[in-house]
C-alpha cells in the first residue's frame, strides 16, 4: 500500500512538472499583415478633477488671484486696511483689492496667499511675481513688498525671498519682479505688504515658476507636462468628461471663456466642487488660465492630435434628471455655433474672427484640428436628439472634421445597446466607450472587440481603468490587467482607433477619484505602474497588426489559455516585430514565439525584452519611492525565425525583435 502511494505521488509530481514545463506556442503570421495602427491609438484624457489644472498642470501658484471666488478673499488672509472693490479693469474679472495705510506707523496692511495646499518652491529656482496695479489718488508713487515666507520658521526672519515694486501710475499697469528662492519649501506662503503710506490697488496677483514647460509665461508645470510628453501620445482629449457638462449648464466648461487675455478669463465653478461630500473641497474653482489655446498648444508640443469635447446642451444627467435642466433641441443654435466657432479658432484663417484671436494669442498658423467630440456620458433619446443638429452643421461647414459621439456611461447594458445603433444612424466617426470596472471585467474582455461591426463607427476607448474590488487605489495587479485588456485593443486596431486611460492627474492632498495615472504634491510627481503600461504601448505601438494565435486562436485569456493575453505588431518604420504578453496567472509560463511566413533569407538579428513585474500585487510607485516598479530591460537570445522565452507570474512583457 505504501509503495502504491509513493508511486502515485511520484506520478502526480511528474505530471505537475510536465504541466509547469508545458510550452505554449505563439504563432505570428508575418505574411498576413493586418490593420494599420492609427497614430492616435494611445493617448491622453485630461479632466480637471483632483486639482489637475489649477494646483496641478497649470503652474500658477496663487489661489483666487483675481478675487473672483464668491468669498472674495478665499485663499487669502488680509491684515490692516484691505477692501475688495468691484469696478476693476477687466470686464469679466472686475474685483480687486485696495491696500490703504493702516493708520499707525507700527501697523501693517497686506495679504497672505496660501496657494494650493501651500506654495511649493525649490532651492535656486526663480519665480515670476506679477500684478496689475495702480495708485488711485494719482499722486506720489506707492510701493509694495513681496515676500516668500515660511510661517513655521524658527529663524529670525520668516521671509526667505523679498522684492519691492514701485507702483507709479494712476492707470492700471502690469508690474512684475523675479524672486529667487534660496531654499526648498513645499508649503511656503506669498505675502504682500503695503510698503508706503500711499494707497495701492492690486488685481490679478500671480506667481509662476520662471522655468515652465517650454518657457511659456502663462505656462505649465514642467515635470507634469514632461510626463505627458514621455508617453508619446497620439491623441489628447480635453477639457474633460463631466466638467464639459457641468453640474448645471451655467457651470459647464465654456471654451470661449477660456481664451483671450488670461486676466479677463472669468472664473468657473468646478463640476467636482460639490460632488463628493466625503472628500470635499469648497474652494475648487477653475481660473480658465489653462484654456483651450493652452490645450491646443500643448497638443502640438507633445505631438498629439487635439480632441476637444464640447457640451451638447445637456447638463450632467447623473445630477439633473429633469428635462428643464437641459437646452431644448429647438434652442441649440448657440451651442452648435460654439462648435463651429471652435473649429474656426483651431483651423481658421487669420482673417476670420476666431482665427484672428488665435493669431493674436501667438499662434498664426492653424492647429490642424481633425476631431471634435460632442457630449460626454449622455444617454437616452435626449442624446442623439441633441447630437443630430451638431452633426448636420459640422458636416455641412467642415466635412473633413471627424465627429466623436458617445455610448453613454456604461460598458454594456440597455443604454449602451441603444446608443451604438443611434451613433451608426447619425454616422458618427467614432464612439466613446467608458469602463471603470473590476478585475473580473478586465479578465473577461480580451476578445471584446473581436465581434464588432467593422463597417460602423470606430471605437474610442475614452475612459478606462481597472478598479480593484475593495482596492480602489493604484496597485500593480490592476495595472497588469489593464495591460492584458489593451492587447485586445491592439489586436483590433481596425476598429479601435483611440484609447485613453482616466483620470490623468491627482494631487495627493486634493484627490477625489482614484486610481489615477500621475500623482504629485507641490514639488514632486510620481508615475504609477499604469503610467508605465500606457508608456510601453505608446513607445512600442508599431505600424500594423500581425495575427498572433495559440492553437489557432487569439490569445485573449480564454479558458485553456492559462491567463495569457497577447498581441503582435510590425513596426515598418523601424523594421522590427513587437510582441506584447501579459501573464495574469500566478505561475511562470514557457512560450515559443514562432514568426511564420518570413522570407527564406530573412532572419531575426537581435532581441530584447522589457518587463513590468512586482512580487507584491498591491504595491505601486509613490512619491517617496517613485521607481519601485518600473520597466526593466534585458537582452533576448533569438533564433532565425523565433525565440524561446519565459514570462514570470503576474508580469507584462514586451518582446522586441530586430530584422
Amino acid at each position: 500500500m505504501m509503495k502504491t502511494k509513493r508511486l502515485l505521488t511520484t506520478m502526480a509530481l511528474a505530471v505537475g512538472m510536465t504541466l509547469q514545463a508545458q510550452t505554449h506556442e505563439f504563432v505570428i503570421q508575418t505574411k498576413k499583415v493586418g490593420a494599420e495602427i492609427q497614430p492616435t491609438m494611445y493617448g491622453l484624457f485630461f479632466e480637471d478633477i483632483n486639482y489637475a489644472a489649477d494646483g496641478g498642470l497649470y503652474a500658477e501658484l496663487v489661489k483666487n488671484r483675481s478675487f473672483e471666488f464668491p468669498q472674495h478673499l478665499m485663499g487669502w488672509k488680509s491684515f490692516g486696511k484691505v477692501t475688495v472693490k468691484d469696478d476693476g479693469l477687466f470686464e469679466r474679472n472686475p474685483h480687486y483689492v485696495r491696500l490703504a495705510y493702516a493708520g499707525h506707523p507700527h501697523k501693517q496692511t497686506g495679504l497672505d496667499n496660501e496657494g494650493f495646499f501651500g506654495i511649493g518652491v525649490s532651492r535656486d529656482a526663480e519665480y515670476r511675481f506679477s500684478v496689475w496695479a495702480r495708485i488711485p489718488d494719482g499722486k506720489e508713487a506707492g510701493k509694495i513688498r513681496v515676500e516668500l515666507v515660511d510661517t513655521k520658521s524658527m529663524g529670525e526672519q520668516q521671509a526667505f525671498a523679498t522684492a519691492t515694486l514701485d507702483i507709479d501710475s494712476k492707470e492700471w499697469k502690469k508690474y512684475q519682479v523675479v524672486l529667487k528662492s534660496p531654499v526648498t519649501n513645499p508649503k511656503a506662503v506669498l505675502r504682500i505688504f503695503l510698503a508706503s503710506p500711499q494707497t495701492v490697488d492690486l488685481e490679478h496677483i500671480s506667481l509662476f515658476p520662471v522655468d515652465t514647460w517650454k518657457g511659456h509665461e502663462n505656462g505649465l508645470r514642467k515635470d507634469l507636462a514632461q510626463a505627458l510628453a514621455d508617453l508619446k501620445p497620439g491623441i489628447f482629449r480635453f477639457p474633460g468628461g463631466c466638467i464639459v457638462e457641468g453640474t448645471d449648464l451655467a457651470t459647464r466648461y465654456n471654451w470661449k471663456n477660456s481664451v483671450g487675455p488670461v486676466e479677463n478669463r472669468p472664473l468657473n465653478e468646478n463640476r467636482w466642487q460639490y460632488t463628493f461630500a466625503h472628500r470635499f473641497y469648497p474652494d475648487y474653482y477653475q481660473s480658465y488660465g489653462l484654456g483651450f489655446y493652452e490645450f491646443f498648444q500643448l497638443s502640438e508640443e507633445i505631438g498629439a492630435e487635439p480632441l476637444p469635447v464640447l457640451s451638447c446642451g445637456l447638463a450632467c444627467q447623473f445630477q439633473n434628471p429633469n428635462a428643464d435642466a437641459h437646452v431644448p433641441v429647438c434652442e441649440l443654435q448657440d451651442y452648435v455655433q460654439d462648435a463651429l466657432d471652435l473649429i474656426e479658432f483651431a483651423n481658421g484663417d487669420t482673417t476670420t474672427t476666431w482665427g484672428k484671436l488665435r493669431a493674436d494669442m501667438g499662434h498664426p498658423a492653424p492647429f490642424n484640428l481633425k476631431f471634435i467630440g460632442i457630449g460626454n456620458e449622455q444617454w437616452g433619446s435626449e442624446y442623439p436628439e441633441h447630437l443630430e443638429p451638431f452633426v448636420k452643421a459640422i458636416r455641412k461647414a467642415y466635412p473633413d472634421i471627424r465627429i466623436v459621439g458617445s455610448s453613454g456611461p456604461d460598458s454594456e447594458g440597455k443604454q449602451f445597446d441603444y446608443l451604438w445603433p443611434e451613433m451608426k444612424r447619425l454616422k458618427a466617426d467614432l464612439v466613446d466607450e467608458h469602463f471603470y470596472r473590476p478585475e473580473s471585467w478586465f479578465l473577461g474582455q480580451g476578445a471584446r472587440y473581436d465581434g464588432y461591426d467593422r463597417k460602423g463607427p470606430k471605437v474610442f476607448a475614452g475612459e478606462y481603468a481597472c478598479h480593484g474590488k475593495g482596492k480602489k487605489w493604484n496597485h500593480f495587479h490592476a495595472s497588469l490587467l489593464e495591460a492584458a485588456f489593451m492587447t485586445g485593443l491592439e489586436r483590433n486596431a481596425d476598429i479601435v482607433h483611440m484609447a485613453t486611460y482616466a483620470p490623468l492627474f491627482a494631487h495627493v492632498e486634493g484627490w477625489q477619484w482614484r486610481p489615477d495615472l500621475i500623482w504629485y504634491d507641490n514639488l514632486r510627481s510620481v508615475r504609477s505602474v499604469s503610467y508605465y503600461v500606457q508608456q510601453l504601448y505608446g513607445l512600442y505601438k508599431g505600424t500594423y497588426v500581425l495575427p498572433l494565435t495559440m492553437d489557432k486562436r487569439p490569445v485573449t485569456g480564454a479558458e485553456g489559455q492559462d491567463g495569457l493575453f497577447a498581441s503582435a505588431v510590425i513596426d515598418k518604420d523601424k523594421n522590427r516585430y513587437i510582441v506584447k504578453v501579459a501573464n495574469t496567472s500566478d505561475k511562470a509560463q514557457s512560450i515559443r514565439l514562432t514568426f511564420d511566413g518570413m522570407k527564406k533569407k530573412a532572419a531575426l538579428t537581435a532581441g530584447r525584452c522589457v518587463k513590468l513585474a512586482s512580487p507584491d500585487p498591491d504595491k505601486d510607485n509613490t512619491l517617496d519611492a517613485p521607481s519601485a516598479i518600473v520597466p526593466r530591460e534585458s537582452a533576448l537570445t533569438v533564433e532565425a525565425q523565433g525565440a524561446q522565452v519565459e514570462i514570470e507570474p503576474n508580469t507584462f512583457a514586451v518582446y522586441i525583435f530586430e530584422l
